[in-house]
């Protein structure tokens, strides 16, 4: 089912979340251990990130250094597949420009339509590790806009070199991401929200937010967007601080503010336990706000840990 059928369909606030592939090297079982705590609160989907290729260097006999291409977290695809199989939940994989040709994002879509995946959430993505501007593949896509355009032109049943469309064609829900404190990269939030708008025209059918602290943020974003015609769903992205360490990887990593009141509770922290207390309850009363608010889904980043997760969702649901 699609993401946007879920919202139509829903009574209440949804509960859903983001994981994580496991590392290369570990099995399934390791990703269902994260993933049954949360389960009984009935996600009605479960989004799975794609992380991209790195680059290692190792050192030849003759003394050269080989650049090589490595993944840390593959299987995306394979991942949506085993958690829609054994949970009877749907999946969101994340599809991103970086580390793809089109050819092969033409590849991977029709992997995921052929397993029954009906959504995708399609992104730029990130720029290699130790690069400082964004690269596309060879053959790839520069912009999310553009790989929302392959999207689509499979949607209605338009293949790449195929003169001909095609009856049999894909049916992807599109959602994309919005930033309520403005992308790292854009020149000032009009400017980012021209750019979100364009993927709505496009056709992008729903909008995740990046990760946010100050619930006031997210509600001025939603009435910007909706003053610029943007009306597609905008679902708010959480995430429970759960050590000291956040308070400034986050902001320099995702471009956000942490507001004054939940810094200094942090900081008053004896140690991380105590911070993830403070954490749950400042997610508690971010999620209260929203729900107030009429949000109808509250997404949460698990980033590969449920126990704080699921003590704000208990909490809650």
């Amino acid at each position: 089912m699609k993401v946007t059928e879920h919202f139509n369909n829903a009574q209440k606030t949804l509960f859903t979340f983001e994981i994580l592939p496991p590392l290369k090297g570990e099995n399934m079982r390791t990703l269902f251990d994260h993933i049954d705590p949360l389960m009984e609160f009935k996600p009605p989907f479960i989004d799975v990130t794609y992380h991209r290729e790195e680059y290692v260097y190792k050192q030849r006999e003759n003394g050269l250094l080989e650049k090589i291409t490595t993944r840390k977290r593959p299987g995306t695809v394979g991942i949506c597949a085993a958690i829609q199989n054994y949970y009877k939940v749907d999946t969101v994989p994340h599809l991103i420009c970086g580390g793809f040709s089109k050819e092969e994002t033409e590849n991977a879509l029709i992997d995921l339509h052929f397993l029954g995946i009906d959504n995708v959430l399609v992104l730029r993505g990130d720029c290699v590790k130790n690069e400082s501007r964004f690269t596309p593949e060879p053959g790839g896509h520069a912009y999310a806009t553009q790989l929302i355009e392959q999207v689509v032109d499979m949607n209605n049943g338009r293949y790449l070199d195929e003169e001909q469309t095609f009856k049999n064609h894909t049916d992807f829900c599109i959602g994309v991401a919005g930033y309520p404190e403005k992308h790292s990269e854009a020149p000032n939030l009009k400017a980012d929200l021209n750019w979100l708008k364009r993927k709505i025209e496009l056709g992008a059918d729903y909008i995740v937010t990046q990760m946010f602290f100050d619930t006031q943020k997210y509600i001025d974003f939603v009435k910007l967007c909706r003053e610029e015609g943007i009306n597609v769903p905008i679902i708010p992205g959480l995430k429970p601080l759960t050590t000291k360490s956040q308070l400034s990887v986050l902001p320099s990593f995702f471009h956000l503010d942490i507001p004054c009141e939940l810094a200094e509770a942090v900081e008053a922290c004896r140690d991380n336990k105590q911070v993830a207390e403070v954490g749950v309850e400042w997610a508690i009363k971010q999620s209260k706000e929203l729900m107030e608010f009429g949000v109808p889904c509250l997404h949460y980043y698990s980033m590969g840990r449920s126990g704080s997760v699921r003590k704000v969702a208990e909490a809650l649901f």
